[in-house]
């Protein structure tokens, strides 16, 4: 099949289908007498893979990683549950940031009286505030240096 072929059976884009190729996701494939591109089934079904990654958020590295066990797959599988394990860890360590960002939003809401200038604002003075307190943290990473 052709590109435009391969990105409607894998409902994603061409310049997806060549950013996966180039940044070595996705095989090359064989091309033709004219240098056209000609996919085959395991395109698509690596291609669905690599979407399926990205829906459950996976970096590219932890991609390729993954597909690196699957691509040898007379190994134990428990390699992947480790990369499947990590990742959730990822996600865990991001919801723990992720909540500690709505209770710092919630408090500089609850400092805001929806009345008055801009000047006598809540909000405005709870900003102020929170960018020179000295925090070890910014969004669960640390905060880089300037």
């Amino acid at each position: 099949m052709w590109i435009g072929e391969l990105a409607r059976t894998a409902r994603c884009s061409v310049a997806t289908i060549r950013y996966y190729e180039q940044a070595g996701l996705l095989p090359a494939p064989e091309r033709t007498s004219g240098n056209f591109r000609r996919y085959e089934a395991a395109h698509v079904a690596r291609l669905q893979a690599i979407r399926g990654c990205r829906a459950l958020d996976m970096s590219l590295d932890e991609i390729r990683e993954l597909l690196a066990h699957i691509d040898a797959a007379a190994r134990d599988c428990s390699a992947i549950d480790r990369v499947v394990d990590d990742h959730l860890g990822h996600v865990c360590e991001r919801i723990r940031a992720l909540e500690q960002l709505r209770e710092q939003l919630a408090a500089l809401s609850a400092r805001c009286r929806g009345t008055g200038t801009v000047e006598e604002c809540g909000v405005m003075a709870g900003l102020v505030a929170l960018d020179t307190e000295a925090r070890a943290f910014v969004h669960g990473r640390p905060e880089p240096s300037r």
